[in-house]
């Protein structure tokens, strides 16, 4: 595990834009049984593609798509063990990824971005991509 101090700010990163923070795998359970609407999920990390990408990307999706997700919530991979755990559970038959991104329906995986779709691109591409899958699924 990580030290708090060290994983804070980017924690914040995402927290300070509407992110609410899964650190239990009840938690993530109990929100997408019978949930309603949609969940984007992302697990945030301590590598660079997080830093350079991931989360910049998530942050341009939300300011640039007229349509978004009805919940944004995140787990902390090497430190929220167990959410981080029961989120890649839910995203099987994908293998275990940091950073990554999902999106649920109604409690059902929709969409999948692995760590591969992440390394090698930079923020505007993510971020663009995030528009057109939140405004294909989050209608």
């Amino acid at each position: 595990m990580y030290p708090e101090q060290l994983i804070a700010p980017m924690r914040a990163e995402l927290s300070d834009i509407g992110f609410q923070e899964f650190k239990t795998a009840e938690s993530i359970e109990s929100h997408l049984t019978d949930h309603e609407g949609t969940t984007f999920i992302v697990v945030n990390s301590v590598c660079g593609c997080a830093a350079g990408a991931a989360r910049p990307g998530v942050k341009m999706a939300l300011e640039n798509s007229s349509i978004k997700p009805t919940v944004l919530a995140t787990v902390f991979a090497g430190n929220d063990v167990d959410a981080v755990e029961k989120f890649r559970e839910l995203v099987l038959p994908y293998p275990p990824s940091s950073p990554a991104m999902a999106l649920f329906k109604n409690g059902e995986l929709v969409h999948f971005i692995e760590r591969h779709h992440i390394e090698g691109r930079n923020a505007q591409m993510i971020g663009a991509h995030l528009v057109e899958v939140f405004e294909e699924f989050c209608k």
